[in-house]
């Protein structure tokens, strides 16, 4: 797969004049120009990133009318269902609203999907469910902005309905009793990337205003809330929204109250994953660490223990179920190989690696929660759409299908080409899911790869790495990355730096596969004295590759620091390399 390697330009002159001002090396310097950043004031009110910086709750929109009707709600004694989805943006959001509720002395409950049987969004068998159990409100949090029919069942049944979502719009808007929504039609809040965790810890303070009757809330009340930043951290990261404005505050802050005061499930969880003795948390960690522990419940139909684990006050049960969530991640994990090695073999027997425009692949008994992750390693791996679809052992039930496009086509415009082989689909440019019949799939994968062959030139073939700044071995300082790790949290709309080096030499024999199925990379590489570890995750097969190379090549990177027993240490995560003098 090629790939075109793109250095954002620079004004020398500027960077050197915010060296100077600033008294940052040079390419720290070359990092806040890339992000808008020109002069003192700027850099010192983005590295700040107060929490006084969030806007209050009152400016979202529906927030004022749901936080009266929910507290309404409480005073009067009635019955509240909190009805989340599966993943873990709607299970920190359905533990944060249910913390509040609990705090005052509400009668509530939550409900958390099974991802196969009740299906994404509101439910109407279910809510029919809770309403004969004696629910007489239900407030959906990460969801319910597309369910106006299921929401028109609540209504005829006499419930009442409170909307609190971030996703797309449906033809309509459902008939709640209040929708809140930071992009609701007609409004004007300035800032729409919040996640479902986020809206619903808005709602959360207004809550807990009103039950303290003034804008300053009561000591417990603020202990809960600055845990419950925390819990938003994690929502926001694992649902992969921008990394600015409010979220970059939430996230700056919940990765230190994750540290300092986290619920007792995540502590447990915490412990497990090594990450309590981490001098401080970064979003990788969520990312990485506690994200993928709570999606493995919701991928395998356990959501609800996500949620019990974020709520939970009692230390064994809460031991009980970090351990659990950390057994079912690594089944999430076998789970994943095994149909990625599946999906692999296809690729080869099936396809020609290097010229078919799109591989869409099928498998019995293949676990239809998982094959999203396996569809987008797939796509980054080869370079183009890739779509799994998982069939039916029986053959009875439609093959539920995932979509990633691996940077390349719009998957949103290809699948609405293909129509007639499928049931339904849904979804957008880079990511989709489908249902279609067993029968129809060879059709179908004839259609799709013609339609990405057809919309796609040689040119949209070329994966492009976007390049922060040149740098030389030596200036990439423990101190230097520090002052970089400043600009984070790094993920979504704020990336961690991307650097390049030049000339680099490999040390001789230091390449070698490493980690669970020797999936990845360590090698060192050494520039002008100066040596330095790198480490490529999934990319084991440039071992082979780095050890054929005769001479220097030129290497694309992000520096971290590796803490390890002790010692931390500046350490390379190789993006790509080529020989010196190669391009794409």
């Amino acid at each position: 797969m090629r790939k075109r390697w793109k250095i954002l330009p620079f004004d020398p002159d500027q960077v050197k004049q915010l060296e100077s001002e600033a008294k940052i090396p040079t390419v720290v310097a070359q990092l806040l120009l890339n992000r808008g950043i020109d002069n003192g004031d700027q850099i010192s009110k983005f590295l700040e990133n107060k929490l006084s910086g969030l806007r209050p709750p009152e400016e979202l929109p529906g927030i004022p009318e749901a936080s009266a009707l929910i507290y309404q709600a409480v005073k009067a004694g009635k019955k509240i269902l909190i009805y989340g989805d599966y993943d873990a943006d709607g299970m920190t959001a359905s533990s944060i609203l249910y913390r509040c509720l609990s705090l005052l002395h509400a009668n509530v409950a939550y409900f958390a999907p099974n991802r196969m049987s009740d299906g994404y969004g509101l439910n109407a068998d279910q809510i029919r469910r809770h309403h004969e159990r004696g629910f007489e409100l239900i407030i959906s949090v990460d969801c319910g902005i597309a369910n106006a029919d299921e929401i028109d069942v609540a209504k005829e049944l006499g419930m009442q309905v409170v909307v609190t979502d971030h996703h797309e719009f449906a033809e309509r808007l459902p008939d709640a009793d209040v929708i809140v929504h930071p992009r609701l039609p007609g409004t004007t809040y300035p800032f729409g990337g919040l996640c479902g965790a986020a809206v619903a810890l808005k709602l959360a303070w207004a809550l807990c205003q009103l039950d303290s009757e003034a804008t300053r809330v009561k000591p417990a009340h603020r202990d809960f809330l600055m845990m419950a930043v925390g819990i938003a951290a994690i929502g926001t990261v694992a649902d992969v929204v921008p990394l600015q404005d409010e979220n970059r505050i939430l996230v700056t802050h919940g990765l230190r109250c994750l540290k300092d005061q986290p619920p007792l499930g995540l502590s447990a969880l915490m412990k497990l994953t090594g990450l309590t003795s981490k001098r401080q948390f970064d979003a990788q960690d969520i990312g990485f660490n506690i994200g993928p522990r709570l999606n493995a419940a919701g991928r395998l139909g356990q959501a609800p223990l996500g949620v019990e684990l974020l709520v939970t006050e009692d230390p064994q049960r809460a031991q009980e179920l970090a351990d659990y969530l950390d057994n079912l991640n690594n089944d999430r994990k076998k789970i994943e190989r095994s149909i990625n090695l599946a999906a692999v073999k296809q690729i080869k027997e099936k396809y020609d690696e290097e010229n078919d425009p799109a591989f869409v692949l099928a498998g019995h008994g293949w676990n239809a929660g998982v094959i999203g992750v396996v569809s987008g390693r797939l796509a980054e791996k080869y370079g183009r759409p890739v779509i799994l679809i998982a069939l039916d052992q029986l053959g009875v039930k439609p093959g539920i299908g995932s979509a990633r496009n691996g940077g390349i086509g719009n998957l949103h415009e290809t699948l609405q080409h293909c129509t007639e082989h499928l049931i339904k689909h849904g979804g957008h440019a880079a990511a989709a899911g489908l249902t279609m019949e067993e029968s129809k799939v060879d059709a179908f994968r004839s259609a799709f790869c013609e339609y990405i062959e057809e919309s796609i030139t040689d040119e949209d073939r070329i994966v492009e790495i976007v390049i922060d700044a040149e740098a030389v071995l030596s200036q990439l300082t423990t101190q230097t990355i520090v002052q970089m790790q400043q600009l984070g949290p790094f993920g979504e709309a704020n990336p961690a730096p991307v650097l390049c080096a030049s000339n680099v030499d490999i040390v001789p024999g230091s390449a070698k596969r490493m980690g669970g199925g020797e999936r990845h990379l360590s090698v060192k590489v050494s520039q002008y004295g100066k040596t330095l570890r790198a480490v490529a995750f999934g990319q084991g097969d440039w071992a082979e590759e780095l050890d054929q190379v005769q001479g220097q090549i030129d290497v694309v990177f992000k520096p971290v620091i590796n803490e390890f027993r002790g010692q931390r240490n500046v350490e390379l995560h190789l993006e790509d390399w080529r020989p010196v003098g190669e391009s794409a």
